[in-house]
């Protein structure tokens, strides 16, 4: 059973479909419709939708006497098979290569005939059946890092050459990876320890993101380089972990009883991953509760025009995916 698993998501896959987040998803891949209530689907940007099926799952298991599918898109025009429409003589639509702006509302109207058997009169049936499409993108990760080092002191210039070192030493760590540290800061404060007396300690802070200068040639023409930049980044995280571990480890083994004046102090590691989505996307939780952790394209009346988390209202906008309020 694992094993039929592990090779239906494989060839799932290989047929280049990505991910879409959806509750209607039947055993065969398709998504059915359903009477009087829009499916929302989350398909991810450059890749095709999954297979939508114009009738619902419980008209897809009885037979249906001369049917029709009338497909009409977010344009309010009639569907037309084109190198990104796919449309079958069963009515199932797929979406290839998908967009911002192919984002928005698909209606399907399965019309059939009911046949009485004993006088053989045909009565015509309609169903309506709403899809509401919206791309998607993984969100951009960087991480925001905090540390600290013992000083002898909150004067001299010995703190701010620490502080200079230790940001080239972790640039030079995670430069093949195109990430960078950035935003980098330090405090110097008194601090207390139980038992013992005051030290001086630097409080120590910045922020590591994948967009180093010259990262878009990481992508390879790639569509969705935030997967690259992401897998990237998660190195660089582990990367300047592991720096501050072997930090640790130097001070209780390699020094001796010899403690030097300025040394990393144990377990002052700290690191919150930040998300942030390109311009024209955002997250919102409440609207797109099946796809919360997802960037999803600003629909009509917001936008996003910068790498913020949420888009913004503008009234004036009629479009999917605007990065400006024109």
């Amino acid at each position: 059973m694992r094993a039929w698993v592990l090779l239906s998501a494989v060839l799932w896959y290989l047929t280049g479909v990505g991910w879409q987040r959806s509750s209607e998803r039947t055993g065969k891949g398709f998504i059915y419709g359903k009477p009087g209530h829009p499916v929302k689907i989350y398909v991810k940007l450059h890749h095709n939708s999954p297979i939508l099926a114009c009738m619902d799952f419980k008209r897809a298991k009885k037979e249906t006497v001369d049917p029709t599918y009338t497909w009409i898109g977010p344009n309010e025009k009639p569907l037309t098979e084109n190198n990104r429409i796919n449309i079958t003589k069963t009515g199932k639509l797929k979406v290839k290569d998908f967009l911002e702006a192919l984002s928005g509302l698909y209606t399907c109207t399965l019309s059939y005939k009911t046949v009485r058997a004993e006088t053989q009169e045909e009565t015509i049936v309609k169903q309506r059946y709403d899809f509401m499409i919206f791309a998607y993108r993984e969100p951009d990760y960087s991480y925001q890092m905090a540390v600290r080092f013992t000083t002898k002191s909150c004067e001299g210039k010995y703190n701010d050459l620490l502080f200079r070192v230790l940001k080239k030493i972790l640039d030079n760590l995670i430069s093949d990876l195109s990430c960078h540290v950035i935003e980098p800061s330090y405090k110097c404060h008194f601090v207390k320890i139980p038992q013992h007396g005051l030290i001086h300690e630097l409080f120590i802070a910045f922020q590591v993101n994948p967009f180093a200068p010259g990262w878009k040639g990481i992508c390879n023409d790639s569509a969705d380089c935030e997967d690259i930049t992401n897998r990237n980044i998660l190195q660089a995280r582990d990367r300047i972990e592991e720096f501050f571990r072997s930090q640790a480890y130097i001070y209780y083994h390699d020094f001796n009883k010899t403690i030097p004046a300025m040394h990393f102090v144990d377990h002052s590691f700290q690191v919150v991953r930040m998300d942030s989505c390109r311009p024209g996307f955002g997250k919102n939780e409440g609207l797109h509760s099946n796809c919360a952790s997802c960037c999803v394209v600003c629909g009509p009346r917001t936008f996003s025009p910068d790498v913020d988390v949420t888009c913004q209202s503008c009234i004036s906008i009629r479009i999917y995916g605007a990065k400006s309020c024109t």
